[in-house]
């Protein structure tokens, strides 16, 4: 090849050397030593355009010519950290001219090239790492709170040692496999593939293959497979690859039993498939380039510069065309396989496709494993794609293995499903029955007048008119397509045809027909031995289609044809069924059904598989063919026709859809009232149950007197004050004015002393606003409030100035010390205190300090046994100061105190909060938490603007709640609890949260307010 070269229009390609037969000697050609040095090399060359940056000519990087030849002059592009303008694309020279955008917003530039694959080593990691997941996390499934559960805390510590994961990763690994297992019921791995088949929104299929084998053996399998469905069914099919799986994508003309694909290809046979789907595959084009490069039959520089790319693609092509022309040639005129020439380029580039961009031999050992038991199979149709397709479905374009543009994948036609509720994923993997019964319904024709019931008997052939159910084979289920398949409006239709000779009355093995004149072959055909009652209607009607007698008619219709009428008519409306079922209704044995059923599957008008619930003899799962072909045989397949099993899907997804649907603000409101335990039913009890429901309201001040008597008392049954004492002292819960007050705010930082008598002035009051929180997770509170550190106090009585001086200076001090320390009454200590504690300078250890200043008169020390004790002996006094935590820590910390409270949280839920951060910084907290999957983002209740987030059991409860009558609950709650949200959540006019008054809700609805918590009942 070197010293003839090869033949083309062009000239010679190639021709390096002199070989003298005669003398047994090579020499170089002129030219040879040049092309050698210049155009020599194994590295292959991309199609890259050069940047050059003007007016310097300094060379700036290099750009995909994809990218180059789609730019326009003016735009800006990045390179680097600098944004360019290009001014000119010179393609003869495969340069890119720019200047200096000087930082003007740029776009980003592409490179296309061919990705590397996983190796199998790795592949076999990964599919070992998946089965480990899932068998140590048998029998767990993504319902709430599987996070909670020890098994999941041990698998996150496993991974943690193992991968290096922290918790979020791990937990993010462990959603992704119990989703996807939920739906397909196993994890795909290297000893079990899963072939996993649903609808699009256009109406075709798509197919997954999901087997982490590598993208070299996926895009063999893939390439074969798509060769095999071009034969098979005379289509062209757009098909991805990617190192998980491979992606195909099928048309309404493909049908076949789901299985049956890990049985179209064979190891013995694959390869020459392969090496026909190579050849019209771009890997094909791009290894000839390369090799004939590396063979110098190719320049990659001439006259002393380099050759451009497009002029390399032609006189590529050109030489192609010399060397392989079939592959070249229109297909129009080649018949068969295209027949590959004994040439030594040619051979190379078969060798480099096969073995290098694919993995032949891998592929192989794949098939091999399935035919031999070693690799476990399974088939599963699904009404929506599971977790682990999401991937291949959105597969980047150098994953496909044909040339269709991203903009016209099939696979973009897949609507991916939105994040549902953790209960649903038990049931993605079936079919809706009240779908499958819906679609049933619509299906059965809906007769008015005699002319439909003629086409309706038409299209059956026989209609059975002994049978009270067309479903009957499923009642037990309550699937029936119709009630009643005869009405008295189908039988007094049926005799005004009967009546026109249009129909008549057949009868065979005890079963009555009704048959159209015109189909009264077609049903002597499927019944030979059925004596016609009304031979003279149906020897007429069967004259005027044509001249000759009815038994020359009758003997030119097989059964296989007339079967074959018979089921396609039943099948566009009974829906899902069997060649049994079938049979049944058209007095047929199911063998010569199930023929019929093969040959109309074979066009691709009905499907196989299992759709209906499972059946009490068979027990097969709803919507999965479980066909394992290391297990045994095949569940029994039920047959539907396409479009009614396409709308079946789409009724399905639908009713997943609503289930995340938003509620109504109303149904929300009334949700709410039992999220916070103060509807009938929903308290708590004892000092666990004090504990939540402080740590549901911790942040949210409210009226101090209102505490316990309106806001604790509602939510825990038989409340004891001694519990909210006992968390208190033990260091649990604190309690304090956590917003500053306004006289703090007008203080600043200066003392005049010459204004007093102007300065707004703290008053002691019971309806001071008080807030609780939990130590523990405390992080959201500030770090200090103004005034507690500040030497100004103006804004404070003598009294209480005092008081907060000698805090500071001795620390936390009882109320006998705070007495004896200053020399007042106790009455003045009180109300000093009384007065830093409603400015927020001060809390106590107890709850009962605060009691006995609201109301005194309740601890007076006198009684028997514990009432007897001294007024304040509950704890100390001392500072309200906290340390506060960085800020995004308390910002998140923030978040989740919101979201205990409320649940679901949006900006319009918050406007009675005092002590948050600006919603910008709870909004990108908020983010952050659904990133790692913490939280979940939506759209939960309908009527509010911008972002909302919830926590997933919340998300299951209010789904939950959604679905129960109304019962016409009512509920009275305190003006000042928090969950007065009329004109925040619920229509009507903001109600204050005045001490004294009530609101009434009547199942979420507000309906009252204005009378007093006495009269309420309160």
């Amino acid at each position: 090849m070197l010293s003839e070269g090869i033949a083309s229009q062009r000239g010679r390609y190639g021709a390096y050397l002199h070989h003298d037969r005669i003398n047994r000697k090579l020499r170089a050609r002129r030219g040879a030593r040049l092309a050698a040095i210049t155009s020599g090399g194994a590295i292959p060359d991309n199609a890259l355009f050069t940047v050059v940056a003007e007016p310097d000519g300094v060379v700036v990087g290099t750009v995909d010519e994809d990218f180059a030849v789609e730019s326009m002059a003016g735009e800006v592009m990045l390179l680097g950290n600098t944004s360019w303008r290009i001014r000119r694309i010179e393609g003869r020279s495969s340069r890119l001219l720019v200047e200096d955008a000087h930082g003007a917003p740029p776009g980003i530039p592409f490179w296309r090239g061919e990705a590397p694959a996983r190796t199998a080593e790795l592949s076999a990691q990964l599919g070992q790492l998946r089965k480990d997941i899932s068998d140590r996390l048998a029998g767990v499934i993504p319902v709430e709170g599987w996070r909670n559960l020890p098994v999941v805390g041990e698998v996150v510590s496993w991974l943690g040692e193992e991968c290096g994961l922290d918790q979020a990763g791990a937990e993010q690994l462990i959603q992704y496999v119990l989703e996807g297992r939920a739906v397909l019921g196993d994890v795909p791995t290297q000893a079990t593939i899963i072939a996993e088949r649903f609808f699009d929104e256009g109406g075709g299929m798509q197919l997954i293959i999901h087997a982490p084998f590598g993208g070299r053996i996926n895009k063999a399998w893939g390439l074969a497979l798509r060769k095999r469905f071009c034969r098979g069914f005379n289509f062209e099919l757009q098909a991805a690859a990617t190192d998980n799986g491979l992606n195909i994508a099928l048309a309404e003309q493909h049908s076949f039993p789901l299985a049956d694909v890990f049985q179209f290809l064979h190891s013995e046979s694959m390869a020459p498939i392969l090496e026909q789907a190579a050849l019209a595959s771009p890997i094909f084009q791009t290894r000839w380039r390369w090799d004939a490069t590396r063979a110098l039959a190719l320049l990659r520089f001439q006259g002393g510069k380099k050759v451009p790319p497009q002029i390399q693609r032609i006189r590529s092509d050109d030489l192609l065309a010399s060397v392989f022309p079939d592959v070249a040639a229109c297909f129009e005129n080649i018949e068969g396989d295209i027949k590959i020439p004994d040439h030594p380029l040619i051979a190379e580039v078969m060798k480099d496709v096969l073995t290098e961009a694919l993995d032949i031999d891998g592929l192989r050992d794949v098939l091999r494993g399935i035919e031999e038991g070693r690799i476990r199979c399974l088939a599963v149709d699904t009404p929506v794609p599971s977790q682990f397709s999401h991937e291949i479905l959105n597969a980047n374009p150098y994953a496909y293995l044909d040339d269709a543009p991203l903009e016209e994948r099939r696979a973009r036609a897949v609507e991916m499903r939105r994040v549902l509720p953790a209960a649903v994923l038990e049931e993605v993997g079936g079919l809706d029955p009240a779908a499958i019964a819906q679609v049933q319904a619509e299906a059965w024709p809906d007769v008015r007048d005699a002319d439909e019931l003629h086409d309706v008997l038409h299209t059956l052939v026989a209609l059975p008119s002994g049978r009270s159910q067309v479903s009957g084979h499923r009642s037990q289920e309550g699937l029936a397509v119709r009630g009643s398949m005869l009405t008295a409006g189908w039988e007094a239709f049926f005799e005004r045809l009967q009546s026109e000779r249009r129909a008549f009355v057949a009868e065979d093995s005890g079963q009555r027909y009704w048959v159209a004149a015109e189909r009264a072959a077609l049903f002597h055909a499927m019944h030979p031995q059925a004596p016609v009652v009304e031979t003279r209607l149906a020897a007429s009607a069967i004259a005027s289609e044509r001249a000759g007698d009815a038994a020359s008619r009758v003997s030119t219709i097989s059964l296989e044809d007339a079967v074959l009428t018979a089921v396609q008519g039943w099948m566009a409306h009974i829906g899902p069924t069997t060649a049994d079922e079938l049979g049944d209704l058209i007095g047929v044995p199911a063998p010569e059904v199930e023929k019929a059923l093969l040959r109309i599957e074979a066009s691709g008008a009905v499907l196989r598989g299992q759709f209906r619930p499972a059946d009490s003899t068979t027990g097969s799962r709803t919507g999965v063919s479980a066909h394992d072909t290391r297990a045994g045989a095949p569940a029994p397949h039920e047959w539907c026709e396409r479009r009614l099993l396409a709308r079946i899907h789409r009724l399905t997804v639908a009713t997943l859809r609503k289930q995340i649907e938003p509620v109504t603000a109303a149904q929300f409101m009334n949700w709410l009232l039992r999220w916070q335990h103060i509807a009938p039913g929903t308290q708590v009890r004892g000092e666990h149950g004090t504990l939540e429901v402080i740590r549901q309201l911790q942040g949210f001040e409210i009226p101090a007197s209102a505490w316990e008597r309106f806001v604790l008392g509602r939510r825990i049954t038989a409340y004891d004050p001694a519990h909210l004492d006992q968390l208190c002292l033990a260091g649990a819960v604190g309690w304090g004015r956590l917003s500053p007050h306004p006289a703090t705010l007008e203080a600043g930082g200066d003392d005049d002393g010459g204004t007093r008598e102007n300065r707004r002035r703290v008053i002691p009051t019971r309806v001071a606003p008080i807030a609780f929180f939990v130590r523990e997770d405390a992080d959201w509170m500030r770090p200090h409030h103004p005034g507690a550190e500040d030497s100004s106090t103006s804004f404070l009585s003598h009294n209480a100035q005092g008081l907060l001086e000698l805090l500071k200076q001795r620390g936390a001090l009882f109320f006998p010390d705070l007495v004896r320390a200053t020399g007042k009454l106790k009455a003045e200590v009180e109300t000093g205190l009384w007065e830093l504690v409603a400015a927020g300078l001060v809390t106590a250890d107890g709850f009962e300090n605060l009691r006995a200043l609201v109301t005194p008169k309740n601890v007076s020390g006198s009684g028997l046994g514990k009432a007897r004790r001294p007024r304040h002996a509950a704890g100390r006094w001392s500072l309200l100061h906290t340390e506060g935590a960085d800020r995004d820590r308390s910002v998140e910390s923030c978040c989740w105190m919101l979201l205990r409270r409320y649940g679901v949280v949006f900006r319009d839920l918050l406007v009675r909060e005092t002590n948050l951060p600006r919603w910008r910084e709870l909004q990108i907290a908020f983010r952050r938490l659904e990133d790692r999957a913490e939280v979940r983002g939506g759209r939960f209740v309908d009527g509010f603007l911008g972002e909302q987030f919830a926590l997933p059991v919340a998300v299951e409860s209010l789904r939950a709640h959604r679905k129960l009558p109304l019962t016409g609950e009512r509920v009275t709650i305190a003006a000042a609890d928090p969950l007065n949200l009329v004109g925040i959540v619920v229509p009507g006019e903001r109600i204050p949260a005045i001490s004294g008054r009530s609101v009434t809700f009547l199942d979420g609805v507000w309906v009252a307010e204005g009378e007093t918590l006495l009269a309420a009942g309160l």
